[in-house]
C-alpha cells in the first residue's frame, strides 16, 4: 500500500490538522478516527496512533508481569513517536514512525 503525500497547502492538511495532533495524545485518537475518517490525512495520522494507543496498553498489562521499568522504557520510546507525529502534523506532512506505519497500513476502518 503506498501512502499518499500531503502537501502544505492542501484543503485536508488545512481542515484537519487539528484532528491529525489528536492522533497522537493516547485515547484521543479515537476521535479523529470516528470523526474525520473521510480526510486522508487524519485517517493517516489516526492510524498511527491508534497503533501507538495500543502499544500503551500493551506496556501497562507486559509491565505487571515484568516490571515497572518496562513501563518506564516503553512509555519514553512511545512518548518520542508522539512527538515526532505531532511536528510531522504540525508541518502538513506524513512520517512513517518505524513500525508502526507498517502495522498503521493494514488498518482498515
Amino acid at each position: 500500500m503506498t501512502l499518499k503525500k500531503f502537501s502544505e497547502n492542501d484543503q485536508q492538511v488545512v481542515e484537519g490538522k487539528i484532528f491529525a495532533v489528536m492522533s497522537y495524545l493516547s485515547i484521543l485518537c479515537i476521535i479523529p478516527l470516528v470523526f474525520k475518517k473521510d480526510n486522508d490525512f487524519v485517517l493517516s495520522h489516526g492510524k498511527q496512533g491508534l497503533v501507538l494507543f495500543v502499544g500503551q496498553v500493551g506496556l501497562f498489562i507486559i509491565s505487571i508481569i515484568l516490571g515497572p521499568w518496562i513501563l518506564k522504557l516503553g512509555m519514553f520510546v512511545l512518548l518520542i513517536f508522539s512527538f515526532i507525529g505531532i511536528i510531522a502534523v504540525l508541518k502538513g506532512q506524513y512520517f512513517d514512525l518505524p513500525v508502526v506505519a507498517n502495522i498503521a497500513q493494514k488498518i482498515t476502518l
